[in-house]
């Protein structure tokens, strides 16, 4: 069995009059993350990771944020179609580690129903998807509360 190991990062500006989608949930807050798609940045983080374990670049060569057919799309997508194109070179998901910075919401109660949307999508275990969440302790621009930021490590696999 062959594994390899990726790094994702994002980050979205909170702003007004947009919904905070986040692990393909909706959630109720005052503000949502601004980006050419839903700017689900914890997806984003993830797809990010699972091309670059797969040497397959970024989420921006693939979905670019120029393009019109990406334009306000569900990350779900995404997420769906990262997973397709690390499997045409024989990879799959092993496991997933995730972590979102944000002051507020306090994503803790939602993290069950992230983990469970993700493991849908992406055909795999709900155990295989850890997920957690973070402050900043009121510093930069996540502490001010101007954005949010995700980091995601995963594993892939190919027999």
């Amino acid at each position: 069995m062959k594994i390899r190991v990726g790094f994702g990062y994002d980050v979205h500006q909170l702003v007004e009059n947009r919904p905070l989608w986040l692990g393909g949930i909706l959630i109720n807050h005052t503000k949502g993350l601004l980006g050419h798609s839903d700017a689900d940045v914890l997806i984003h983080a993830i797809c990010d990771a699972l091309l670059g374990a797969a040497a397959m670049r970024d989420i921006g060569y693939h979905f670019p944020d120029t393009a019109k057919e990406t334009d306000g799309i569900d990350s779900k997508i995404l997420l769906k179609k990262t997973v397709e194109l690390i499997a045409t070179k024989g990879y799959r998901v092993g496991n997933i580690d995730a972590t979102v910075c944000a002051e507020r919401p306090k994503l803790n109660p939602h993290i069950p129903a992230m983990r469970q949307c993700l493991a849908e999508v992406m055909g795999t275990d709900i155990d295989d998807i850890s997920i957690k969440a973070t402050t900043t302790e009121k510093l930069g621009f996540t502490g001010r509360e101007e954005g949010f930021s995700a980091y995601a490590t995963v594993l892939i696999e190919k027999d």
